[in-house]
């Protein structure tokens, strides 16, 4: 019998969606985190500090926030996958 093929159903063959969604759930909830995370200094930035030298920072801020929260996903996904091929 061949290995089953993760997020399928092995009798039908069909896409398994509650174990695609289950995998899905975490992922958009990093991704939304991160998110959320980097719009308070954009926001910051957008409101209050157009064209101001203060308003710099916090934009780096941001956009070091959002380049840890790919790597974070990034990372979880590799890990998820490898423990995935091992089950």
């Amino acid at each position: 019998m061949p290995p089953s093929k993760p997020f399928f159903e092995q009798e039908t063959g069909k896409i398994d969606t509650t174990q695609l969604l289950d995998e899905a759930t975490p992922i958009a909830e990093l991704i939304g985190l991160f998110a959320i995370l980097a719009l308070i200094p954009f926001a910051i930035v957008f409101a209050f500090l157009r064209d101001s030298l203060i308003g710099m920072p916090l934009v780096v801020l941001a956009q070091f926030i959002l380049a840890v929260g790919v790597a974070t996903v990034l990372l979880y996904v590799i890990t998820r996958a490898i423990q995935l091929s091992n089950e």
